[in-house]
């Protein structure tokens, strides 16, 4: 049985599963993402308060079609299904689903049959994001249809009785309106939860199994600055004091003031105990002339293991290793499974995200992986409470081989400086301006080639910097800012005449798809 009132969701293999598992978090109920091959024994064993069925990318009626355990329809539980789940629950109880005469994709307007307890203050009429070529043309006995749309007569359906419901629609996107309302009426009045899974809550429960798992062992935990890191280790400070050990490894592409900015709040201000690592010179060594970025990635990250393996049998013995994995990690490190029937992908048991560092097994540490049950909103809120200062709360996304992923090609100590001083640049500016939260990431990029200008009166050949300042709210989609122009002059002069050896600066307006975050 879960500790906790829980709602589970059973993926089918849906791009919005995790979506949809975040906004139940949001009403401060705990949710957990499943394989829809989940069997209603092991349901019934955790005793979720209710259970999600994510939409997917298949159609019911091919063959081979995912679908539950059909002994799930008695287990008294409160049950929605979305889009592809909605489909799947009214095939499964005797309803039919056809391919739709017309397909509905994007925003459309939702007219209600009926409101009751699930659409509890949403708005007739309001828009809700679509995305389907199937429709429930024939309802099961006891169904009711509670909505609809132009294209769709069944939008939204329901047997009360039994607690079932279906909606074709995603309410868990931001493009639907009314949808957090609808998902809270499902949470709160279908399934009878109550807000308790708070960061408080977190905090309590984690220290206590923290001690109960590790005892009066000693733990080992790499450091890197950001967030998630950050909070495990004031989150183990607070359960085993100065048993905990963190190591922070300057592989030298940090930007500008960051390791000593790191050592003063962890070693003076807050007294966790933190190993300095300088490998700097180690790093250089490794990627000296290397221009292809997997290789520079791969070789960073190897000199890691390398670094760590050895600083650690220096420091230790350690019987356990903490990791900052998060529930998106764990997610994403399910297996996943090809129908031979249909060709689809679609997520199976979901295991353990070990070894997200790529650390090596032969270390032989046991695992503490406290915020595995966390997505990255509720990190932040929990380092809140914790007490970490603003700036390492709110800090950007960086990634682990730093700097050396945004110089384009080689990587040398002039490029790196030059490169150290922009980005520091913009974070100056977007801080001064008090826009640093509107941006997913803001950073500059380097590239290996050389531009021609003029800087007093004479021709000057320097490197061009680019700008990228994005908005995203989980960095799987990005857009580009519609920045100010003023912030991007502002930005752009103090470039061109403080940082000695640029002469160009160009902004990045490329979406993610087609581009990706990071040059590198």
């Amino acid at each position: 049985m879960l500790d906790r009132q829980t709602i589970v969701i059973l993926d089918f293999g849906s791009q919005y599963s995790e979506l949809i598992a975040r906004r139940i978090r949001e009403t401060q109920v705990y949710s957990e993402v499943l394989s829809y091959r989940t069997t209603a024994e092991q349901l019934r064993q955790l005793a979720p308060r209710g259970i999600i069925l994510s939409g997917g990318p298949n159609s019911v009626y091919d063959e081979g079609a995912p679908h539950t355990d059909p002994e799930i329809w008695q287990l008294g539980i409160p049950i929605i299904g979305i889009c592809y789940g909605m489909q799947v629950m009214v095939q499964q109880l005797g309803g039919t689903v056809e391919r739709a005469t017309r397909a509905e994709y994007g925003k459309a307007s939702l007219f209600l049959n009926c409101a009751g307890d699930l659409f509890d203050g949403v708005v007739d009429g309001a828009t809700m994001w679509m995305s389907h070529g199937d429709s429930c043309v024939q309802l099961p006995e006891g169904f009711e249809v509670l909505a609809h749309t132009e294209n769709t007569p069944c939008a939204a359906i329901a047997n009360t009785r039994r607690r079932f419901y279906g909606v074709q629609f995603h309410p868990e996107v931001v493009h639907s309106i009314g949808g957090a309302a609808l998902i809270r009426n499902f949470v709160y009045k279908i399934c009878q939860c109550e807000p308790t899974w708070t960061a408080e809550a977190f905090i309590n429960d984690a220290i206590r199994e923290v001690r109960a798992q590790v005892g009066d062992k000693r733990v080992l935990l790499a450091l890197s600055g950001g967030v998630d890191s950050s909070t495990l280790a004031f989150l183990l400070h607070e359960a085993i004091g100065d048993r905990l050990t963190c190591m922070f490894i300057d592989q030298g592409f940090m930007r500008k003031l960051e390791p000593e900015r790191l050592l003063e709040i962890f070693r003076d201000r807050f007294h966790i105990n933190v190993e300095y690592v300088d490998a700097v010179d180690r790093f250089f060594a490794q990627i000296d002339g290397v221009t292809d970025p997997e290789e520079k990635r791969r070789r960073i990250g190897h000199e890691f293991i390398n670094v760590f393996e050895t600083e650690s049998q220096r420091l230790g013995p350690f019987d356990y290793l903490a990791q900052g994995t998060l529930y998106p990690d764990v997610i994403e490190s399910a297996n996943t499974n090809v129908d031979p029937k249909t060709g689809e992908r679609v997520a199976v048991k979901i295991k353990s995200h070990h070894n997200v560092g790529g650390l090596p097994e032969n270390l032989r540490f046991k695992l503490v992986e406290p915020l595995r049950k966390l997505f990255k909103d509720e990190v932040r809120n929990v380092a809140r409470l914790l007490g970490l200062p603003e700036d390492i709360v709110r800090r950007h996304p960086f990634p682990g081989p730093g700097l050396a992923i945004r110089i384009i090609g080689e990587v040398t100590q002039e490029r790196l400086a030059i490169l150290r001083e922009a980005d520091h640049i913009v974070r100056e500016e977007i801080r001064r301006r008090g826009s640093y939260d509107d941006f997913w990431q803001a950073f500059a990029v380097l590239l290996p080639v050389r531009t021609v200008g003029v800087m007093g009166d004479r021709r000057t050949y320097a490197y061009p910097i680019v700008l990228r300042l994005i908005s995203s709210e989980d960095g799987m989609t990005a857009d580009w800012s519609r920045v100010p122009y003023d912030l991007l002059e502002a930005i752009s002069n103090r470039i061109v005449n403080e940082v000695r050896g640029v002469n160009r600066v160009v902004y990045d307006i490329t979406s993610k798809p087609p581009g990706t975050i990071e040059w590198e």
